[in-house]
C-alpha cells in the first residue's frame, strides 16, 4: 500500500510540475486547485485505510467476540474475527442464521441465555451473562456476554451490541481453587469445613420441611497401630481406599467426608435411621473385604460407626453430631467393628 501511494504522489509532483506559473496575487489555475484536491483527497484515503488496517488488526488480537443484533428481525448485524476461533463455526452461517448461536449454547445455558438477552429491553444494559457453549468441536466454553441496547436509534429498530469473551480458562481456575477449599487432599473426599457447611444446610432444610435426616461417624479400629507397624505412607493408602469405598455405598445426594486424622461422617438427607442402618451395614462389609499387603504380611481394616437420626427436639446440628460421637465410643467400647445407634 505504501508503494502505490509513492507512486502516486511523485505522479502527482510530476503532474504539478508541468502546471503554468502564475503571477503573484493571482488565483491558481483550475489544474492546480483539481491536482491539490486529488492529493487530499489521496491522503484521507490513505489514512482511512491505514485506520481500518489497524482496527482490523485489533480486534483480530481481541479474545472476545463484538456483535450487533436486530432484536425485530432477529438478525446478526456483525460479528467480530473472534467468533470463528471461540465458535469454530464461520461467520457467514452466523450472519446467515441467528440459530448458529443459539444452538451452539449449552442445553442447560439456553433458558438462562435467553431470558437475560431479554432483559436488556427493560434495563438497557446486561453484564451478568455466563453462560456455557458447545464449540464445533464439541468442547465446553463458558462466555461472558454483556449486552446494550444501541443508543442511536435507526428508526423503529431495536438494535442490540455486546461482547462475549471466552472466559473458559478463568472458570476452570475457579473451579480448580474450590475444589482445593473444599476437598481433602488425601482423600479427594469432602474437608471436615465442607462436610458440616453442607451438613448444616440439609439441617436446616429437613427442620423446614419436616423430612428426616440421619447423621453417621465411623472410626477406623486401631489405626495408630497400622501406622506405627506399616509406616505412614499404609496408613494413607488405608484412608484412601476407606474414603472410596464411602463414596462407592452412599445414595446420590448424601453427604461423606473425612472430618478428622482417621475419622469420617456421612449425611443422608431423606433418610430415617433404619434405611441409613442398612446403607452403614452396606460400607461396613464393604470394608471388611479389603485386603493390604505390606512387604509379606497381609492385613484387613474394621470400622466402629456412631448412627443417629433427626429428632424434634434437636434444633441444632451439634446435638446430631454428639449423638453420633457418643454412639461411636460406644461401638468402640463394645469390640469395636460394630454399628451402633444413639
Amino acid at each position: 500500500m505504501l508503494a502505490a501511494r509513492f507512486y502516486v504522489e511523485t505522479r502527482f509532483v510530476h503532474m504539478a510540475k508541468n502546471i503554468p506559473t502564475t503571477l503573484p496575487g493571482t488565483p491558481p489555475p483550475e489544474a492546480a486547485k483539481t491536482l491539490l484536491a486529488l492529493l487530499h483527497a489521496q491522503g484521507e484515503v490513505a489514512r482511512l485505510s491505514e485506520r481500518e488496517q489497524l482496527f482490523s488488526s485489533l480486534l483480530d488480537s481481541v479474545n472476545a467476540v463484538l456483535w450487533a443484533f436486530d432484536w425485530e428481525t432477529r438478525q446478526v448485524l456483525y460479528v467480530s474475527p473472534a467468533y470463528e476461533r471461540i465458535f469454530g463455526r464461520p461467520v457467514s452461517l452466523l450472519l446467515a442464521d441467528y440459530n448458529e448461536w443459539r444452538d451452539s449454547i449449552y442445553p442447560d445455558d439456553l433458558e438462562f441465555a435467553e431470558r437475560s438477552l431479554a432483559q436488556v429491553l427493560l434495563k438497557g444494559a446486561v453484564e451478568d451473562r455466563e453462560y456455557r457453549i458447545l464449540n464445533a468441536d464439541g468442547q465446553l466454553r463458558w462466555l461472558s456476554d454483556k449486552c446494550y441496547i444501541n443508543q442511536q436509534h435507526v428508526g423503529d429498530r431495536v438494535i442490540i451490541v455486546g461482547i462475549a469473551e471466552d472466559i473458559t480458562e478463568k472458570k476452570q481456575l475457579e473451579g480448580e481453587l474450590q475444589r482445593l477449599a473444599t476437598t481433602d487432599v488425601l482423600t479427594q473426599s469432602s474437608n471436615r469445613r465442607h462436610f458440616f457447611e453442607c451438613a448444616q444446610q440439609a439441617f436446616d432444610s429437613a427442620r423446614e420441611d419436616g423430612t428426616p435426616l440421619a447423621f453417621l461417624l465411623l472410626d477406623i479400629d486401631d489405626f495408630k497401630r497400622i501406622n506405627d507397624s506399616y509406616g505412614h505412607q499404609e496408613g494413607d493408602q488405608v484412608l484412601q481406599h476407606i474414603a472410596d469405598s464411602g463414596k462407592a455405598v452412599l445414595r446420590r445426594g448424601d453427604l461423606f467426608g473425612r472430618i478428622g486424622g482417621e475419622e469420617f461422617a456421612a449425611v443422608f438427607p431423606g433418610c430415617n435411621t433404619q434405611v441409613a442402618e442398612q446403607i452403614a451395614e452396606r460400607l461396613q462389609r464393604q470394608i471388611q473385604r479389603l485386603s493390604f499387603i505390606h512387604g509379606e504380611q497381609t492385613y484387613g481394616v474394621t470400622v466402629s460407626q456412631g448412627l443417629t437420626g433427626l429428632t424434634e427436639e434437636d434444633v441444632a446440628l451439634d446435638s446430631l453430631y454428639a449423638r453420633a460421637d457418643a454412639a461411636m465410643y460406644q461401638a468402640k467400647r463394645q469390640g469395636k467393628n460394630q454399628i451402633v445407634r444413639g
